[in-house]
């Protein structure tokens, strides 16, 4: 039975889980996930005969007998992100169950910590604090769905369980109309449908890369493409993705030999980026599902580089 987090508690390994990851059999015994568990390690807050075990033994097998010591730490459902009603909040659109907010480049949507501010979410929960527990709840209450720190634009919360519902259910089934406009490196022209086979090469820092259909673990993806304007080293497009995917739209254009202007995760250094952009150029402009529309107009740094680099 999972443990409930409000105590200080001791684990004995069992002879049935020996050879078991850490984290694994963590997750099982706290009733967390494992990105909790990880976080758990980092904090020092397993330990064993003493020592605090690290986020390196993860994955390091169980032997039996051992046991494992896990300080206090609130339940994933039970955090709740800090209230700033200091912060600027944009609202592109709202209505009974969700609100559209404008989310600036480099503000991250959720806290990842409870001591963690400068988020949408944080922004967000001061003026609507009925959201908390939405969803997943704890720090992530009424995140819809996610878009990069460094991305710009429209992004959905919901603010009541049937909503949230709702919504994730229309993301899974593809029924969200997304549209983001980047400015990619080289040059671009007409119009096509983009397919791709994904794959998460790592974790922290994240990173995608694109494979051979067919191989392990790779997801099927795939995106529609239309050139807006030429520049001589950019071009403005476009992107509709169909599927929903980590990087996707970052990955697939890398892939393509266009990165974004300014992504220094799947594109040129700095040095040798000729847009001079000082975070990827992407901006989520439009996003539309059932009775919710929602729309961003460029974020201004983006609009400074389109007019720079394709006039």
């Amino acid at each position: 039975m999972a443990d409930d987090g409000a105590r200080d508690r001791q684990l004995v390994v069992e002879a049935a889980d020996a050879g078991r990851r850490l984290d694994a059999w963590l997750a099982q015994r706290l009733g967390v996930g494992r990105a909790a568990v990880r976080r758990l390690l980092e904090t020092g807050a397993v330990r064993e005969a003493g020592r605090a075990l690290g986020r390196n033994e993860k994955s390091a097998p169980l032997v039996a007998g051992r046991t494992l010591e896990v300080a206090a730490f609130a339940p994933p459902d039970a955090r709740r992100a800090i209230a700033q009603p200091e912060l600027p909040l944009s609202v592109c659109a709202e209505g009974p169950g969700w609100i559209a907010l404008d989310k600036p480049a480099g503000t991250p949507v959720h806290p990842l910590r409870e001591d963690e501010t400068g988020t949408l979410l944080n922004a967000l929960v001061a003026r609507r604090p009925e959201l908390h527990g939405v969803g997943e709840g704890g720090l992530r209450s009424g995140v819809v769905h996610r878009l990069d720190v460094d991305t710009s634009g429209v992004m959905l919360f919901a603010t009541d369980e049937p909503t949230w519902q709702r919504l994730r259910a229309a993301f899974r089934a593809h029924r969200v109309e997304k549209l983001y406009r980047a400015l990619v490196s080289g040059r671009v022209e007409g119009e096509r449908e983009v397919r791709a086979s994904l794959v998460v090469a790592r974790h922290r820092p994240a990173y995608v890369r694109a494979v051979d259909e067919g191989t392990p673990g790779a997801r099927r993806t795939s995106l529609r493409l239309r050139a807006l304007a030429q520049g001589r080293d950019a071009t403005l497009v476009e992107v509709r993705p169909r599927t929903g995917f980590l990087h996707q739209i970052r990955a697939t254009l890398a892939s393509l030999g266009h990165p974004l202007c300014g992504d220094r995760t799947y594109g040129p250094p700095a040095e040798r980026d000729p847009s001079g952009a000082h975070r990827h150029l992407l901006h989520a402009a439009r996003v539309a599902v059932d009775e919710i529309e929602a729309e961003s107009p460029d974020a201004p740094d983006f609009a400074e580089a389109v007019k720079r680099l394709v006039g």
